[in-house]
């Protein structure tokens, strides 16, 4: 029998790889002739840059960079070899000329959410320059080609903090460095200088948000609360960023229609700010990722499917790994077993696939959290008994 694990990370517990992991030792005490594939799932936030670089056999690079709230914090990125990367994925970047090696990144790991405490989260004061910094350090390592994932941010700053460490300038009226360039300091930015000898490889940004960068289905709307924002600054916080985008687009002779466009809201409007400034690209994460992942192949040649991840709900079955690994199995008519720290799906999916709660009874979270390897060894070792 050959099994294909593949969970996305268990949030605050485990990460993916260590989940595979976990998952696969206790498939091997319990059945040792089976035949494992272990393929960690990642979608454009925490562990993008691990998964893709783990798949693909590539040097990982450590170092510190700014964080969100401008404390240290420590961040890496992943150095991968364009022949390791599945040709359905080199396909998807289009790029012109083909790089010898390609960098991959997370706004995650550099200005991320998790990052900031939730009393201190606060949009109006946190920046992305971090992100800034790990691309820098990529392009100083050879890559010739960048790959973001921009999943889980702290900020709504434009990508402003990321291009100001790439250098671009935010000048005042009288010429002064606006530094860091972050939401509440948007309104004394007057001008912005493009460097004029430094061009950057191409970006490309992982991402499966459609929304646009104002309005109802905004970055400020919809993302704003979840990083801090007070519902009596929305309609301020947002007519600031629709300023500042607006200025943008005008010094960078780019058309105001940008901000309409699906995605631009992602990662606090880093998507549209790279997209105007250093003509990024986005591209779609969740077939990305499975394409890099090699999901259609790996998933056939399975004769029974492991996934899951922390929290199994709709927004899983909705572009996230777990979900795109079902939808596959399901048309290649595989058997299923979901292992969740919880869920609140009940009759939604296919036949073929079983739902399975790792955590016991009553646990607290913290508990949870605390054990959650011994609940998911348990489990594994309970449906194989």
């Amino acid at each position: 029998m050959r099994v294909l694990i593949a969970f996305d990370k268990f949030k605050e517990a485990l990460t993916a790889l260590e989940a595979c992991e976990a998952a696969a030792a206790a498939l091997r005490l319990r059945c040792p002739d089976v035949e494992i594939d272990l393929c960690p799932l990642a979608d454009g936030g925490d562990g993008f840059a691990e998964v893709l670089t783990h798949s693909t056999r590539g040097e990982t690079t450590e170092l510190s960079v700014i964080g969100p709230r401008g404390e240290p914090v420590p961040a890496s990125f992943g150095s991968i070899a364009w022949s390791a990367i599945p040709a359905a994925a080199r396909a998807r970047l289009q790029l012109d000329q083909i790089p010898n090696r390609i960098a991959v990144l997370e706004m995650a790991t550099a200005s991320g959410l998790a990052l900031v405490r939730p009393e201190e989260r606060d949009p109006w004061r946190a920046t992305s320059i971090g992100t800034g910094e790990l691309i820098r350090a990529a392009e100083e390592n050879g890559a010739e080609c960048i790959l973001l994932g921009v999943g889980g941010s702290a900020t709504i700053d434009l990508g402003l903090g990321a291009l100001a460490a790439l250098g671009w300038r935010f000048l005042g009226t009288d010429g002064t460095p606006v530094m860091p360039p972050i939401p509440a300091r948007f309104d004394s930015i007057s001008r912005v200088v493009a460097p004029r000898t430094h061009r950057l490889p191409p970006i490309r940004i992982a991402c499966d948000v459609t929304n646009p960068l104002l309005g109802e289905n905004g970055a400020t709307t919809i993302y704003g609360p979840q990083k801090g924002l007070r519902p009596e600054d929305r309609n301020r916080l947002e007519a600031t960023i629709a300023r500042m985008a607006s200025s943008l687009c005008e010094q960078m002779n780019m058309p105001l229609s940008l901000l309409d466009l699906p995605g631009a809201g992602a990662a606090g409007g880093t998507g549209f700010g790279f997209m105007i400034a250093a003509g990024a690209k986005l591209v779609s994460g969740s077939d990305f990722i499975a394409e890099w992942l090699e999901l259609d192949r790996r998933v056939a040649k399975a004769d029974l499917i492991l996934t899951g991840e922390g929290r199994f709900d709709a927004t899983s079955l909705a572009g996230k790994g777990p979900g795109a690994v079902i939808r596959r199995a399901a048309a290649a008519g595989k058997p299923v077993r979901v292992l969740a720290g919880n869920h609140d799906l009940l009759a939604t999916l296919d036949p073929l696939v079983e739902l399975h709660r790792i955590t016991p009874p009553n646990t607290k979270t913290a508990d949870a959290l605390a054990h959650c390897r011994e609940f998911l060894v348990a489990k594994v070792d309970e449906i194989f008994a």
